[in-house]
């Protein structure tokens, strides 16, 4: 398996990511289907070849699995091994090379066919397209290779089930509810799913310093193309805190909605800002007022004292 990264434009082969991206352009990185078992449908890719010259592209067929929290797919590029689970491949017809003309476009057909026994959920999977070898297309050269992935609903009784396991504020990597600038603070959020089929968090945050709300961000609020958490995988968001003060506590809601039913998780975090320099202040008033304290104490027991001798002083014999 080779780990990927989803860019702007493709999915880039890290071993040739720069070649690749040289070479061809794809669209849509993303396309998501839903299929009836027992039906086919055809997807269109669009493949663009950026050199002044013709070149033969084989599309292959890859299953993927959730390659780290971040959303990077792992793919499986062995042509003989499939995903254990919620494999596409599978459904997939074969492929044959296409020639694209320089500097030129070309639609591919990708025919997937669900079968009648499908059971119902999400399967997932790559369309890779890697330059055939210039002697005929014989061997591919694999020198690097972009890809559109494909993420495939089957309609039926799924089950739709997010845990939200972490959303902390952090600084630097490291959690906390202190912190003693407000520079690149951000809401840590994870949430694992154990759904038979993809599913796609949104919502609300909003950051709070006592009453008044000072910063709101929508959450994977793409209309199209949300970020996606796999079936049986957990995945990780960090969202950017703005427009925190130097000072004060600030209070973070959040609303999470998913799924069909539109299912909400809600969670609240409250965190400090408190300069160094607020704390060596504060630390150094606290040490004068015990001190004066301790003097003040100090001196109404050596008072007490005198009047005390004074006036046992009178009845001595």
């Amino acid at each position: 398996m080779l780990s990927v990264l989803l860019g702007s434009q493709a999915f880039a082969q890290s071993s040739g990511a720069n070649a690749a991206t040289n070479v061809l352009k794809v669209s849509p990185v993303r396309s998501d289907i839903e299929i009836q078992p027992g039906e086919t449908k055809t997807v269109k890719a669009y493949v663009t070849n950026l050199t002044d010259r013709p070149i033969t592209v084989r599309p292959i067929a890859n299953d993927f699995i959730a390659g780290d929290e971040r959303g990077t797919p792992a793919l499986i590029l062995d042509a003989d091994e499939f995903a254990p689970t919620h494999s596409l491949k599978r459904f997939m017809k074969p492929f044959k090379d296409v020639t694209i003309p320089a500097g030129k476009m070309q639609v591919v057909e990708v025919v997937v066919s669900v079968p009648k026994s499908a059971q119902a959920g999400g399967y997932f999977g790559a369309v890779r397209f890697a330059p055939a070898d210039p002697d005929g297309g014989a061997q591919v050269n694999m020198s690097g290779s972009v890809a559109s992935l494909m993420l495939l609903s089957v309609p039926g009784e799924t089950v739709e089930k997010l845990t939200l396991t972490e959303f902390a504020i952090q600084q630097g990597g490291k959690s906390g509810t202190y912190f003693q600038s407000s520079n690149d603070l951000q809401a840590t959020v994870r949430f694992e799913s154990k759904s038979n089929v993809q599913v796609a968090p949104f919502g609300k945050l909003t950051v709070r310093s006592g009453d008044k709300v000072v910063y709101e961000y929508d959450f994977n609020s793409a209309t199209s193309n949300r970020d996606m958490i796999l079936p049986d995988s957990a995945r990780r968001w960090d969202v950017p805190l703005k427009n925190i003060g130097s000072f004060g506590q600030y209070t973070v809601n959040a609303t999470f909605t998913y799924g069909k039913k539109n299912q909400t998780v809600e969670v609240e975090q409250s965190f400090w800002v408190i300069p160094q320099m607020v704390i060596i202040i504060a630390i150094i008033s606290a040490i004068v007022v015990v001190l004066l304290i301790v003097g003040i104490i100090f001196l109404i027991r050596k008072r007490s004292r005198r009047k005390s001798l004074r006036g046992s002083g009178g009845f001595r014999l």
